[in-house]
């Protein structure tokens, strides 16, 4: 029996994908969670085979929560599914752990494959970004790509443009970390000049193109 928790912010969606992935009789539903940090609190403690798990989620988004199951050294494999197909987005998921990635217009079937083909310690790729993602890699190797400027930023960096782009001012952000104002202020400065942007919405537009935060559907 494969031992699965769902997470998605919807009571219906959660309850749709309980239904469908129940009815099989080889895969069990253990928990749902309406948030990445529950997912990350059942996964920790009830150690399902399998989590399926929406990208644009309170508290914790998705991938947040992926990176954080993999740091716990959890035997727990996560599957993506998810409305946005963005490139970025799937290559970010992957990077931090997701071992499955799918789109939630995809037939029933494939989420049943994913679920069982990560299960069984493989990854499952939705045909919809399997293709474009292979392209890029392709691509980035036969060109030798230098890292962009994004890929360049630290993490704390990375925090600041996230934070900046959900709409936090820089007392806001001081008070967050507990540090001074003119410490973020330099942080935002050098986050400015290593992105050549020089407005918050330009520095929007790159947190959501990079999957830092998300546009309501």
């Amino acid at each position: 029996m494969i031992r699965v928790v769902v997470a998605d912010d919807h009571h219906v969606v959660r309850q749709g994908l309980r239904a469908l992935l129940e009815k099989t009789g080889d895969i069990q539903v253990v928990g749902e969670a309406a948030d990445g940090q529950e997912a990350l609190e059942l996964v920790q403690r009830l150690a399902p085979d399998v989590l399926v798990m929406d990208i644009a989620m309170p508290r914790l988004d998705g991938i947040q929560a992926t990176q954080q199951i993999q740091h716990l050294g959890a035997t727990t494999h996560v599957v993506i599914l998810s409305m946005y197909s963005d490139r970025s987005l799937v290559r970010q998921a992957l990077r931090n752990g997701a071992r499955g990635y799918l789109l939630k217009h995809a037939v029933a079937e494939e989420l049943l494959l994913a679920v069982r083909a990560v299960s069984r310690g493989e990854s499952y790729l939705s045909s919809q970004v399997l293709g474009p993602i292979v392209s890029d890699s392709l691509a980035l190797h036969a060109a030798a790509a230098e890292p962009g400027p994004f890929e360049q930023l630290t993490p704390r960096e990375r925090e600041v443009l996230q934070l900046i782009a959900e709409g936090h001012t820089n007392n806001a952000i001081a008070e967050i970390w507990q540090v001074s104002v003119k410490t973020v202020e330099k942080h935002r400065a050098n986050l400015m000049a290593k992105l050549d942007v020089h407005d918050i919405a330009g520095l929007v537009r790159i947190a959501i193109k990079h999957g830092l935060v998300f546009l309501d559907p």
